[in-house]
């Protein structure tokens, strides 16, 4: 399983998960800054140099074309907030 987080709270929610039982985190580069993303210690996660939050689904879809290239025949989980 990987989990792709969009915003800062999705990511959070991910790492408290991935403790109980590990997998790979992948996310924008707006779900957390470069200091503390090179502080993680203990968290498999991989940071794209580009946002996500709010952009289009074509973007998110090259995101996701991204991981699956990483972690073939692997469920990508992804964060959605629905609207309220």
């Amino acid at each position: 399983m990987v989990f792709l987080a969009i915003t800062p709270a999705g990511l959070r929610q991910a790492i408290a998960l991935s403790k109980a039982s590990p997998f790979a985190i992948w996310c924008g580069a707006d779900a957390i800054d470069e200091a503390e993303y090179k502080s993680l210690r203990g968290v498999d996660l991989s940071r794209f140099t580009y946002a996500l939050a709010g952009e289009s689904r074509e973007v998110v879809n090259g995101a996701l074309e991204t991981i699956a290239e990483h972690h073939p025949n692997t469920t990508i989980w992804v964060e959605h907030e629905s609207a309220h």
